[in-house]
């Protein structure tokens, strides 16, 4: 199969929404997509783009994106890509389209001199985990996530949570 990755432009908005909305129906968590077309344009051509993106295509359809952010590291003081989402339709696995983009995210991390790339996976997605080991990967051991959100994140900036 024949594929090309190509930076996301403007004009390309509704169709990376959709992309991404069909990734979030697919991890099972639809009720978690809020993200609208302008909030969208603004995270990745705004004044100040927390984003960025690549569109992988199929005879110029678009079929997969890769959404990626700059982290940085305290103790190295050196900067790490972050891979934010990654997502190719499933008609279209297994074709290389997922190496491709991680290789195209993993030249961009050597290009800016970062120390690692990182992104997390659900427990249950093993056929990501079984590709994230074919490349490479390791799983990160001695972090555990934590999040704060909803009321529990309001109460807190409203002085609540006494630790």
């Amino acid at each position: 199969m024949t594929f090309t990755l190509r930076p996301t432009t403007p004009a390309d908005i509704p169709t990376l929404h959709r992309l991404m909305r069909d990734f979030a129906a697919y991890e099972k968590l639809e009720h978690r997509f809020r993200i609208t077309e302008a909030g969208l344009h603004d995270a990745l051509f705004g004044t100040k783009p927390a984003l960025e993106s690549v569109l992988a295509e199929v005879e110029t359809t678009p079929i997969g994106f890769a959404l990626w952010y700059m982290t940085f590291g305290t103790f190295s003081g050196r900067w790490g890509l972050f891979v934010e989402d990654i997502y190719i339709e499933p008609a279209h696995r297994g074709s290389g389209i997922g190496l491709a983009l991680f290789r195209h995210m993993a030249r961009i991390a050597i290009e800016r001199e970062c120390i690692d790339m990182q992104w997390n996976v659900l427990d249950w997605n093993t056929p990501a985990i079984n590709f994230y080991r074919r490349i490479g990967a390791q799983r990160v051991r001695g972090w555990i996530p934590q999040q704060l959100s909803g009321q529990a994140l309001t109460e807190l900036a409203e002085g609540a949570g006494n630790g």
